[in-house]
């Protein structure tokens, strides 16, 4: 007698395969529909959703701006695993964004405001460089911002109103009165913003700044201070070597030798530290320039650079030492010594080494 096997288990098998296949194949779908439009592709698209937009409408928008591959799955997406809250406003969304981020921000809500601008204005940066970042963002031409920040009654008008602004601001050798005193910082405004504004906000946060050593500002000249700061900002890397190096110029200032700074020479000429110098250059006769024979134990008429607090920290508490030389090396590592003889021979140690910067 012949047992036949029962074709049920087989069949049974073949459902189940075939299952677990869709759902396979639906899973690897879902993942490819909600990963990103464009992984490489990091450009700012500007998304407005208005007060009453649906989902559906919402994913309509999505897909238009390309920011999504699927408007049907994103309303799936939001139904299944968001909170189907999602909030009017107006969004920054990349191609490099995932679904799952976007509906995130979506429910979220936005603080991107399209009036509004953002100013950066970096630690060791000439005001010319924060006129051109202004007049990048604003409706304002660098000539314009210029003449409003070197205007001689605007200028009154701010030493008036901040305690840490003097009458040695408006020496006619000084090129831009302001140069020292505005705090480098990262500020919000409206795109409509007024120039004076601008300046009052950052001269807020350098008054902000300088609050908790006011005190120590009557026995010592602040704008001097804020002119020896804007040096070390430039040939320090942090608080402590800035302290000694202040240490050593108030040596050599004590000795009436000149700073022999090389940053003072590139503001002297208005050139970028990128650029090399002849021996020339260096002893052009500048009230700037502290390479100049003409400024033996003197200070710049005034600061060269917007400082960071660091740097005026170190100024104000500078390392009381018997240095009179400094060099540093391409890593940024500072070498002090007592004498002429000692700084050569740094040097030449620098250079064996590989390490000289030039």
């Amino acid at each position: 007698m012949v047992v036949r096997r029962k074709a049920k288990p087989l069949l049974y098998t073949i459902i189940i395969s075939f299952i677990g296949m869709m759902l396979l194949a639906f899973g690897i779908v879902c993942i490819y529909l909600a990963s990103p439009v464009d992984r490489k592709d990091d450009t700012t698209i500007e998304v407005e959703i208005s007060n009453g937009t649906g989902v559906k409408r919402i994913a309509k928008i999505l897909k238009e701006k390309e920011l999504i591959k699927s408007e049907f799955y994103f309303s799936v997406y939001v139904k299944l695993y968001g909170n189907k809250t999602l909030k009017a406003s107006t969004y920054k969304f990349t191609k490099q964004m995932s679904l799952k981020k976007i509906v995130k921000s979506l429910e979220k809500g936005s603080t991107y405001d399209p009036d509004a601008i953002t100013l950066t204005f970096k630690e060791g940066e000439r005001i010319t460089s924060y006129i051109k970042q202004i007049s990048n963002n604003t409706t304002f031409s660098e000539d314009e911002i210029k003449n409003i920040i070197n205007n001689k009654e605007y200028l009154a008008s701010l030493i008036e109103e901040y305690w840490f602004l003097t009458e040695e601001i408006l020496n006619p050798a000084i090129y831009y009165p302001l140069e020292g005193y505005l705090a480098p910082d990262t500020y919000f405004f409206k795109k409509d913003v007024e120039i004076k504004t601008i300046i009052k906000t950052l001269l807020d946060k350098m008054e902000s700044n300088l609050e908790e050593y006011r005190t120590l500002f009557n026995n010592q000249n602040i704008h001097n201070i804020l002119t020896m700061a804007s040096i070390v900002e430039l040939e320090g890397t942090n608080t402590e070597n800035r302290k000694e190096i202040v240490g050593v110029f108030n040596n050599r200032l004590n000795l009436k030798m000149n700073l022999g700074s090389d940053v003072t020479t590139y503001y002297a000429l208005q050139l970028p530290m990128t650029k090399d110098l002849t021996s020339a250059q260096f002893q052009t006769n500048n009230p700037y320039n502290t390479r100049s024979t003409q400024m033996m134990g003197k200070m710049p008429i005034g600061p060269i650079c917007n400082p960071s607090k660091s740097s005026i920290e170190a100024s104000i508490s500078p390392s009381n030492n018997n240095y009179i030389y400094f060099v540093a090396d391409k890593n940024g590592k500072i070498y002090f010594t007592k004498t002429l003889k000692e700084h050569e021979q740094k040097i030449n140690e620098i250079k064996e080494k590989g390490d000289w910067i030039w």
